[in-house]
């Protein structure tokens, strides 16, 4: 892979973006603490994270690289969403990580030897 940009100005947003990394991990470790309690309304908000990061973990999984619609329901991607929404439902039924994962795990399988 080619770029028009010098390899100065590659290293350059390389370091940047490592010091940006490692300045938002400092800070939480100095502000460990020396702040008390978190406001409330960074609380209702922290409480949306790991939904959000495992959705974005998940989600790519379920659809090709093109994100047309017709693409993303070819039979290629069949067996996935068929995993992802069993999966989804065992998780609003249950509420149980394990009956998630086996329940998403079955129908994968079950729709990958059917189809």
């Amino acid at each position: 892979m080619t770029t028009t940009y010098g390899p100065l100005s590659v290293w350059g947003v390389i370091v940047a973006g490592g010091v940006a990394t490692f300045a938002i991990r400092l800070s939480f470790v100095h502000l460990f603490g020396r702040v008390d309690d978190v406001p409330p309304w960074l609380e209702r908000a922290l409480v949306y994270v790991p939904a959000a990061v495992l959705a974005a973990l998940v989600a790519p999984s379920f659809a090709p690289a093109s994100a047309t619609v017709s693409a993303a329901l070819a039979p290629d991607y069949l067996p996935e969403l068929c995993g992802g929404l069993a999966a989804v439902l065992a998780a609003w039924y249950t509420e149980d990580v394990l009956w998630t994962v086996a329940a998403g795990m079955a129908a994968l399988h079950l729709a990958r030897f059917l189809l």
